[in-house]
């Protein structure tokens, strides 16, 4: 089988965890708990392949020092990710775009990338325009997901979407870290229920 990377990215709070843990246990967890950095390998079936998607869930982008930028050279896949109802967000994930490219030292065409807005289902409290969003995915010629980890909405096509650019390009995992076993979730910090194993 083979095995992708991807890299989740966005400020705190914008709901990266709920996105990630949607699609990897199936269910959604209400509530903020940092997170520190959660490693979930979770099996895809892609364009009729199955595939196995090895997700880095990070910490908020106010907190993603120089020392982790050794995940943005090592990821394959980058899914940015700001909240609908937050819209100094969007700004984040702006930087980070901006970050990734200096860190990577690829063309835009090069780099396998999503944009994710998350919490779709709270409409009323929206603050981030749908159009705003699509025009700024087609100027960075990727592509412009909206979510909800809650409702379940749109979750699977995103990382979907991810791995099919990744396999596009053949930017495969290498086979050392396949991910056939399960990965250990750390602790997340105060709350946080002790390391987890997440079955495939």
């Amino acid at each position: 089988m083979r095995t992708y990377s991807a890299i989740v990215l966005g400020a705190g709070g914008v709901g990266k965890s709920s996105l990630t843990l949607r699609l990897v246990e199936g269910a959604f967890f209400d509530g903020y708990d940092p997170t520190i950095e959660d490693v979930y390998t979770k099996q895809l079936k892609v364009d009729g392949e199955l595939c196995a998607l090895q997700i880095t869930d990070t910490a908020g982008a106010e907190q993603f020092t120089a020392v982790n930028e050794y995940y943005l050279k090592s990821a394959r896949g980058f899914v940015l990710v700001f909240s609908l109802t937050q819209a100094a967000s969007v700004r984040e994930v702006e930087n980070l775009r901006t970050q990734i490219y200096r860190v990577k030292g690829h063309s835009a065409a090069q780099i396998p990338m999503v944009l994710v807005g998350t919490k779709a289902d709270l409409a009323s409290d929206r603050e981030v325009a749908r159009e705003t969003m699509q025009t700024l995915a087609d100027k960075w010629n990727i592509p412009y997901y909206e979510t909800s980890a809650k409702r379940n909405w749109g979750v699977s096509s995103v990382f979907e979407d991810i791995v099919r650019q990744m396999k596009a390009k053949g930017m495969e995992t290498p086979s050392a870290s396949s991910g056939s076993k399960n990965r250990v979730r750390k602790p997340r910090g105060v709350g946080h229920e002790g390391n987890k194993c997440v079955l495939m």
